[in-house]
Protein backbone atom coordinates (compact mmCIF):
# COMPACT_ATOMS: atom_id res chain seq x y z
CA UNK A 1 0.00 0.00 0.00
CA UNK A 2 2.88 2.51 0.50
CA UNK A 3 4.37 2.25 -2.46
CA UNK A 4 1.06 2.16 -4.25
CA UNK A 5 0.28 5.73 -2.52
CA UNK A 6 4.19 6.51 -3.27
CA UNK A 7 3.50 5.38 -6.97
CA UNK A 8 -0.17 7.77 -7.03
CA UNK A 9 1.90 10.57 -5.13
CA UNK A 10 4.61 10.79 -8.11
CA UNK A 11 2.34 10.40 -10.57
CA UNK A 12 -0.31 12.60 -10.36
CA UNK A 13 1.13 16.29 -10.61
CA UNK A 14 2.17 15.01 -14.67
CA UNK A 15 -1.35 16.31 -15.95
CA UNK A 16 -0.86 19.76 -13.89
CA UNK A 17 2.64 19.79 -15.18
CA UNK A 18 1.45 19.41 -18.96
CA UNK A 19 -1.13 22.03 -18.21
CA UNK A 20 1.20 24.44 -16.44
CA UNK A 21 3.73 24.34 -19.80
CA UNK A 22 0.70 24.74 -22.11
CA UNK A 23 -0.43 28.12 -20.29
CA UNK A 24 3.40 28.84 -19.87
CA UNK A 25 3.78 28.90 -23.30
CA UNK A 26 0.31 30.89 -24.63
CA UNK A 27 1.71 33.70 -21.56
CA UNK A 28 4.75 33.51 -23.98
CA UNK A 29 3.61 33.77 -26.84
CA UNK A 30 1.17 36.71 -25.49
CA UNK A 31 4.67 38.51 -24.07
CA UNK A 32 6.69 38.31 -27.17
CA UNK A 33 3.65 39.02 -29.75
CA UNK A 34 2.90 42.30 -27.93
CA UNK A 35 6.93 43.32 -26.59
CA UNK A 36 7.05 42.94 -30.65
CA UNK A 37 4.79 45.08 -31.42
CA UNK A 38 4.88 48.00 -28.74
CA UNK A 39 8.83 47.79 -29.24
CA UNK A 40 7.87 48.05 -33.57
CA UNK A 41 5.49 50.96 -32.45
CA UNK A 42 2.64 49.10 -34.26
CA UNK A 43 0.80 49.24 -30.39
CA UNK A 44 1.30 53.45 -30.72
CA UNK A 45 2.88 54.68 -27.45
CA UNK A 46 -0.17 55.97 -25.08
CA UNK A 47 -2.71 53.37 -27.18
CA UNK A 48 -4.96 51.94 -25.02
CA UNK A 49 -4.83 48.18 -24.56
CA UNK A 50 -8.05 46.61 -24.69
CA UNK A 51 -8.28 42.86 -23.47
CA UNK A 52 -10.93 42.44 -25.77
CA UNK A 53 -9.28 43.76 -29.11
CA UNK A 54 -6.38 42.39 -28.34
CA UNK A 55 -7.62 38.97 -27.80
CA UNK A 56 -9.61 38.85 -31.25
CA UNK A 57 -6.42 40.35 -32.51
CA UNK A 58 -4.06 37.74 -31.24
CA UNK A 59 -6.54 35.27 -30.45
CA UNK A 60 -5.22 34.60 -27.24
CA UNK A 61 -6.90 33.81 -24.17
CA UNK A 62 -7.71 36.83 -21.20
CA UNK A 63 -5.21 34.98 -18.83
CA UNK A 64 -2.11 34.97 -20.78
CA UNK A 65 -2.98 37.98 -22.06
CA UNK A 66 -3.27 39.86 -18.62
CA UNK A 67 -0.16 38.44 -17.52
CA UNK A 68 2.04 38.95 -21.01
CA UNK A 69 0.92 42.95 -20.05
CA UNK A 70 1.91 42.35 -16.70
CA UNK A 71 5.53 41.38 -17.45
CA UNK A 72 5.32 44.49 -19.38
CA UNK A 73 4.61 46.71 -17.06
CA UNK A 74 6.96 45.39 -15.17
CA UNK A 75 9.80 46.34 -18.56
CA UNK A 76 8.42 50.06 -18.46
CA UNK A 77 6.70 49.26 -21.56
CA UNK A 78 2.82 49.24 -20.65
CA UNK A 79 1.75 51.28 -18.32
CA UNK A 80 -1.55 50.06 -15.85
CA UNK A 81 -3.81 52.64 -15.16
CA UNK A 82 -6.00 52.11 -11.82
CA UNK A 83 -10.23 51.38 -12.92
CA UNK A 84 -8.51 51.86 -16.78
CA UNK A 85 -6.86 48.70 -17.63
CA UNK A 86 -3.70 48.97 -19.61
CA UNK A 87 -1.93 51.22 -22.20
CA UNK A 88 1.43 51.30 -24.09
CA UNK A 89 4.07 53.06 -22.19
CA UNK A 90 4.28 56.86 -23.51
CA UNK A 91 7.20 58.59 -25.11
CA UNK A 92 8.34 62.03 -24.94
CA UNK A 93 11.76 64.26 -25.85
CA UNK A 94 12.83 64.32 -21.93
CA UNK A 95 12.73 60.22 -21.78
CA UNK A 96 14.48 60.25 -25.38
CA UNK A 97 17.33 62.73 -23.63
CA UNK A 98 17.50 60.61 -20.34
CA UNK A 99 17.78 57.29 -22.19
CA UNK A 100 20.54 58.85 -24.71
CA UNK A 101 22.29 60.06 -21.60
CA UNK A 102 22.22 56.05 -19.82
CA UNK A 103 23.35 54.88 -23.11
CA UNK A 104 26.31 56.54 -22.71
CA UNK A 105 26.79 55.74 -18.90
CA UNK A 106 26.41 51.99 -19.75
CA UNK A 107 27.61 51.53 -23.46
CA UNK A 108 30.82 52.98 -23.61
CA UNK A 109 32.32 51.19 -20.87
CA UNK A 110 31.29 47.86 -21.86
CA UNK A 111 32.86 49.04 -25.29
CA UNK A 112 36.02 49.67 -24.28
CA UNK A 113 36.14 46.21 -21.82
CA UNK A 114 34.79 44.22 -25.32
CA UNK A 115 37.87 45.92 -26.85
CA UNK A 116 40.48 44.82 -24.70
CA UNK A 117 38.84 41.39 -24.04
CA UNK A 118 37.80 40.96 -27.68
CA UNK A 119 39.40 37.74 -29.28
CA UNK A 120 39.37 36.51 -33.22
CA UNK A 121 35.49 35.03 -32.20
CA UNK A 122 34.89 38.60 -30.88
CA UNK A 123 36.22 39.63 -34.07
CA UNK A 124 34.43 38.13 -36.87
CA UNK A 125 31.55 38.09 -34.96
CA UNK A 126 31.37 42.19 -35.42
CA UNK A 127 32.42 41.97 -39.16
CA UNK A 128 29.85 39.12 -40.04
CA UNK A 129 27.20 41.91 -38.05
CA UNK A 130 28.77 44.57 -39.96
CA UNK A 131 28.47 42.78 -43.74
CA UNK A 132 24.82 41.92 -42.76
CA UNK A 133 23.59 45.53 -41.60
CA UNK A 134 25.50 46.70 -45.19
CA UNK A 135 23.04 44.57 -47.18
CA UNK A 136 20.45 46.23 -45.64
CA UNK A 137 18.23 49.34 -47.45
CA UNK A 138 17.41 51.71 -45.13
CA UNK A 139 14.09 53.59 -44.48
CA UNK A 140 14.26 56.55 -46.54
CA UNK A 141 15.25 54.43 -49.48
CA UNK A 142 12.67 51.40 -48.55
CA UNK A 143 9.96 52.63 -45.61
CA UNK A 144 8.50 49.40 -45.96
CA UNK A 145 7.58 47.32 -42.76
CA UNK A 146 9.67 43.94 -44.10
CA UNK A 147 12.85 47.04 -44.80
CA UNK A 148 12.51 48.69 -41.23
CA UNK A 149 12.07 45.29 -39.20
CA UNK A 150 15.04 43.97 -41.10
CA UNK A 151 17.54 47.11 -40.47
CA UNK A 152 16.66 46.90 -36.84
CA UNK A 153 17.41 43.97 -36.61
CA UNK A 154 20.44 43.44 -38.20
CA UNK A 155 21.60 47.09 -36.67
CA UNK A 156 20.66 45.43 -32.84
CA UNK A 157 23.06 42.31 -33.62
CA UNK A 158 26.01 44.94 -34.95
CA UNK A 159 26.00 46.73 -31.74
CA UNK A 160 25.41 43.34 -29.32
CA UNK A 161 28.69 41.95 -31.45
CA UNK A 162 30.82 45.42 -30.59
CA UNK A 163 29.87 44.35 -27.03
CA UNK A 164 29.69 40.79 -26.90
CA UNK A 165 33.49 40.36 -25.37
CA UNK A 166 32.13 42.52 -22.33
CA UNK A 167 31.82 40.42 -18.99
CA UNK A 168 29.25 42.34 -17.06
CA UNK A 169 25.98 40.83 -17.05
CA UNK A 170 24.14 44.03 -14.93
CA UNK A 171 25.54 46.33 -17.55
CA UNK A 172 24.54 44.12 -20.48
CA UNK A 173 21.18 43.49 -19.27
CA UNK A 174 20.85 47.64 -18.31
CA UNK A 175 21.93 47.98 -22.02
CA UNK A 176 19.28 45.77 -23.43
CA UNK A 177 16.60 47.21 -21.28
CA UNK A 178 18.27 50.67 -22.63
CA UNK A 179 18.06 50.01 -26.17
CA UNK A 180 14.73 48.07 -26.35
CA UNK A 181 13.58 52.19 -24.70
CA UNK A 182 15.42 53.73 -27.66
CA UNK A 183 13.82 51.22 -30.50
CA UNK A 184 10.39 52.32 -29.34
CA UNK A 185 11.67 56.76 -29.29
CA UNK A 186 13.27 55.86 -32.42
CA UNK A 187 10.59 54.99 -34.35
CA UNK A 188 8.24 57.12 -33.05
CA UNK A 189 9.81 60.16 -32.71
CA UNK A 190 12.12 60.41 -35.18
CA UNK A 191 11.70 57.81 -38.06
CA UNK A 192 8.03 57.60 -38.40
CA UNK A 193 7.47 61.57 -38.71
CA UNK A 194 10.60 61.99 -40.81
CA UNK A 195 8.76 59.64 -43.49
CA UNK A 196 5.54 61.53 -43.73
CA UNK A 197 7.30 64.72 -44.06
CA UNK A 198 9.11 62.52 -46.80
CA UNK A 199 6.28 61.72 -48.33
CA UNK A 200 5.13 64.87 -48.73
CA UNK A 201 3.05 66.01 -46.12
CA UNK A 202 5.22 68.34 -44.91
CA UNK A 203 7.52 71.08 -46.45
CA UNK A 204 11.02 71.82 -45.71
CA UNK A 205 12.09 68.03 -44.38
CA UNK A 206 15.20 67.70 -46.34
CA UNK A 207 17.21 68.36 -43.05
CA UNK A 208 14.92 65.93 -41.30
CA UNK A 209 15.53 63.13 -44.00
CA UNK A 210 19.58 64.13 -44.39
CA UNK A 211 19.77 63.33 -41.09
CA UNK A 212 18.08 60.40 -40.85
CA UNK A 213 20.26 59.77 -43.55
CA UNK A 214 23.06 59.95 -41.79
CA UNK A 215 21.77 58.41 -39.27
CA UNK A 216 21.61 54.94 -40.69
CA UNK A 217 23.98 55.17 -43.27
CA UNK A 218 26.57 52.39 -42.85
CA UNK A 219 29.72 54.54 -43.33
CA UNK A 220 29.58 55.64 -39.49
CA UNK A 221 29.07 51.85 -38.71
CA UNK A 222 31.78 50.96 -40.66
CA UNK A 223 34.45 53.97 -38.92
CA UNK A 224 32.86 52.30 -35.57
CA UNK A 225 33.99 48.84 -36.72
CA UNK A 226 37.65 49.46 -37.95
CA UNK A 227 38.08 51.54 -34.74
CA UNK A 228 37.02 48.77 -32.48
CA UNK A 229 38.86 45.80 -34.74
CA UNK A 230 42.06 48.16 -34.60
CA UNK A 231 42.17 47.86 -30.64
CA UNK A 232 41.45 52.11 -31.04
CA UNK A 233 39.81 52.75 -27.64
CA UNK A 234 39.50 56.33 -27.79
CA UNK A 235 38.36 56.80 -30.83
CA UNK A 236 35.78 53.76 -30.79
CA UNK A 237 34.45 55.87 -27.56
CA UNK A 238 34.36 59.15 -29.71
CA UNK A 239 32.36 57.62 -32.40
CA UNK A 240 29.93 55.73 -30.27
CA UNK A 241 28.83 58.98 -28.64
CA UNK A 242 28.65 60.80 -31.72
CA UNK A 243 26.28 57.93 -33.09
CA UNK A 244 24.54 57.72 -30.31
CA UNK A 245 23.80 61.60 -30.14
CA UNK A 246 22.62 60.76 -34.13
CA UNK A 247 19.12 60.14 -32.28
CA UNK A 248 17.99 63.52 -31.29
CA UNK A 249 19.96 65.25 -34.59
CA UNK A 250 16.63 63.42 -35.68
CA UNK A 251 14.60 64.18 -33.66
CA UNK A 252 15.61 68.00 -33.74
CA UNK A 253 15.12 68.34 -37.67
CA UNK A 254 11.87 66.10 -37.64
CA UNK A 255 9.17 68.93 -38.62
CA UNK A 256 6.14 67.10 -37.59
CA UNK A 257 4.09 65.87 -34.30
CA UNK A 258 5.47 62.96 -32.49
CA UNK A 259 1.76 62.62 -31.55
CA UNK A 260 0.40 61.93 -34.96
CA UNK A 261 -0.20 58.33 -36.42
CA UNK A 262 3.03 57.35 -38.22
CA UNK A 263 2.73 56.72 -41.90
CA UNK A 264 4.24 54.67 -44.36
CA UNK A 265 5.17 50.89 -43.56
CA UNK A 266 5.02 51.86 -40.00
CA UNK A 267 1.45 51.45 -39.05
CA UNK A 268 -0.64 50.95 -35.63
CA UNK A 269 -2.45 47.80 -35.19
CA UNK A 270 -6.28 48.77 -34.73
CA UNK A 271 -6.44 46.03 -32.38
CA UNK A 272 -5.50 48.13 -29.39
CA UNK A 273 -7.71 51.36 -30.52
Amino acid sequence: MASASLYRCQTLPVKTTMQDDEHSSKTEAAYRLLRRDILTTRLMPGAPLKLSALRSAYGLGWTPLREALSRLEAERLVTAISNRGFTVAPVSREELEDLARARMVVELPLLAESIEKGDSDWEAAVVTAHYRLSRCKIAVDDPSDEAVDEWDEKHEAFHAALLSAATSSWLLRFRSTIADQLRRHHRFLGLSPTLRAAAGMKHGYEAAVAALREAMAIDSHTELMKAALDRDIERAKTLMAAHIGYTMHVYVHSADDAGQAPAGGLKSRPAAE
